[in-house]
């Protein structure tokens, strides 16, 4: 590679915006931030998560019933009976039932994460419900709040207004002033004729 050529290579990289850092490293493809990256290709299966979710809650469910602990108590008397009772060569596992072990032990590991995972689920759902109440019991004191002032400025408004019963009493207040002045009115009227 000649001089020109390196040369060449730079000037590319610059106007590709490469940095000085990336000057020696063969020319790339350059990445955009406004853009999603391509999906990568794994090995792994892939699944939705909720999905996954939904059905642990349902197994969660089935596990927490007298149903499952009623069919599970029936399997396990009819497999020791089985195992007990019917000829040698019928038997699949012998007495000390290592095989029955072995499977109350996988159904255990396998049940244990699940209704773990539902129960974060379920802590999940309750996080976001007490968030919500949360916020509707502010939004409900402060329209609490805002009444409370709305009324105690009604309140003043309303010392300030005449009242049917205050007018009542002022009305009732002039006709006994009314009434004690006409035998005073009477007696000037008679002592000026």
């Amino acid at each position: 590679m000649g001089a020109e050529e390196r040369d060449t290579g730079r000037d590319r990289a610059r106007a590709n915006g490469a940095s000085a850092l990336r000057r020696g490293t063969p020319d790339r493809p350059r990445v955009r931030l406004d853009q999603p990256r391509a999906p990568r290709r794994t090995f792994l299966p892939e699944y939705d998560p909720e999905a996954f979710g939904r059905l642990s809650e349902k197994i969660a469910r089935f596990l927490g019933t007298g149903r499952f602990i009623v069919w599970m108590t029936v399997t396990i008397i009819l497999w020791v009976i089985w195992n007990t009772t019917v000829p040698s060569a019928l038997r699949f596992d012998r007495y000390p039932f290592i095989f029955l072990t072995l499977a109350l032990s996988l159904q255990a590991s396998y049940a244990a994460p699940l209704i773990l995972l539902a129960q974060n689920r379920q802590d999940d759902r309750d996080r976001v419900t007490h968030e919500q109440d949360r916020k509707q019991n502010e939004r409900s004191i402060a329209d609490t709040e805002y009444l409370t002032r709305e009324i105690a400025a009604l309140r003043l408004g309303l010392g300030e207004v005449a009242t049917r019963d205050w007018i009542r009493s002022e009305l009732e207040d002039l006709q006994r002033d009314l009434e004690l002045r006409q035998p005073a009115d009477a007696q000037s009227d008679e002592r000026d004729r």
